[in-house]
């Protein structure tokens, strides 16, 4: 458990499993932007996106930091 509020920790640089894959078929997007609006960019495509926090934590299946899952 990250927090009182968060489901999960997240730091810039970490690697997020989503739970549905992306039109490219990656899971896997990298972190750039962490706040109450985060960026992400897909490890498959390179296309960058935002989303909420609320959306990231709903949407994410687990997080690799350092290719380590916490």
């Amino acid at each position: 458990m990250a927090g009182k509020y968060f489901l999960f920790k997240y730091e810039v640089g970490d690697v997020v499993t989503m739970r549905k894959p992306h039109p490219c078929k990656s899971k896997e997007w990298e972190i750039l932007r962490i706040g109450s609006d985060c960026r992400l960019k897909c490890l498959g495509c390179n296309r960058e996106m935002i989303f909420s926090r609320t959306s990231l934590e709903k949407a994410t299946a687990k997080v690799l930091r350092n290719g380590e899952a916490l």
